[in-house]
């Protein structure tokens, strides 16, 4: 995966290893691995009582509701207060359960200052049924701030099943399809113009519209911060599997140059113009020369 934040950081390295050589470039390496572990990203998860987003929370970090870890779920109220729920294996990448907007504690007019708006990357609407005048609410005032905004229909699994028992002639697709465009209509309804509805099932994620929820937020996130939202997402597909493996391997070369440059410093040579030169001829090697990529293998 090409990121035009690594490329940057190559050119720079390798103007530090002209002009002063490998030890200037091995510290510009680290200084760059500790920017790529300081990226925040903090994403906000809303909606009503009832709508999953607790749920969707857990999921999205890769953990189940019983976990020590988790947000707490339950059919009455349980997010009172902006609650921060750090990734488990990614503390820079922070969901955070906010309260429904429309409480005495929380009221319509005021809940993006209330919640601190500013903090988050991007803001995911969840609701359980047809999104409703709240949402809608909230999605204009996020539009109005400037942020983005995602609508997920929660708890798809159980419509399906309610459907297929509902009805003789059951058409998987169909229901899909109705599900989504009748959320789409109701939000148009209330002007909210182009709106993106993803169906998800928060059970299981590889089912439905999460991977196009995964794409669609990795495309429209600052290139910076693509890497950091793809290594903390749930394995859940294949697809998503190979995308880290690729960035993994984008990023291998920086995180390998300082072991070997601490290696050399303890081989044994002839002269510290000969150490100096070796120093150099292996930096060279790391970012003097086209970087080739391995390409994955199909299947």
């Amino acid at each position: 995966m090409d990121n035009p934040f690594d490329k940057e950081y190559i050119e720079t390295c390798k103007v530090e290893l002209q002009a002063h050589g490998a030890g200037a470039a091995a510290a510009k390496i680290n200084a760059y691995l500790k920017e790529l572990d300081d990226i925040q990203l903090n994403i906000a998860i809303t909606g009503e009582t009832g709508s999953g987003k607790s749920t969707f929370v857990n999921a999205f970090r890769g953990i189940d509701n019983m976990d020590e870890r988790a947000a707490p779920t339950g059919y009455k109220e349980t997010t009172m207060d902006v609650h921060s729920y750090p990734h488990p294996n990614f503390p820079n990448v922070t969901l955070w359960d906010l309260p429904g907007i429309g409480t005495t504690k929380f009221p319509a007019d005021q809940y993006l200052q209330r919640v601190g708006f500013e903090r988050f990357d991007f803001f995911i609407i969840v609701s359980a049924d047809r999104f409703r005048e709240n949402d809608v609410m909230i999605a204009k005032a996020i539009r109005d701030m400037k942020k983005r905004f995602y609508f997920v229909r929660s708890k798809i699994d159980q419509d399906i099943a309610n459907t297929k028992i509902s009805q003789r002639e059951f058409n998987a697709q169909k229901t899909l399809a109705d599900i989504r465009n009748d959320c789409i209509q109701a939000l148009e309804k209330h002007h909210v113009e182009s709106p993106q509805v993803f169906l998800v099932s928060s059970f299981d994620l590889q089912l439905y519209d999460f991977h196009l929820l995964e794409e669609t937020l990795e495309r429209e996130l600052p290139e910076h911060k693509r890497d950091t939202l793809l290594l903390a997402l749930p394995n859940f597909n294949l697809g998503i599997i190979k995308k880290k493996k690729e960035a993994l391997q984008s990023k291998i070369s920086f995180r390998a140059a300082p072991e070997r440059i601490a290696a050399e410093k303890k081989a044994v040579v002839r002269s510290v113009s000969e150490r100096w030169r070796l120093k150099e001829e292996c930096l060279k090697k790391q970012f003097l020369q086209p970087v080739k990529r391995e390409t994955p293998s199909p299947g």
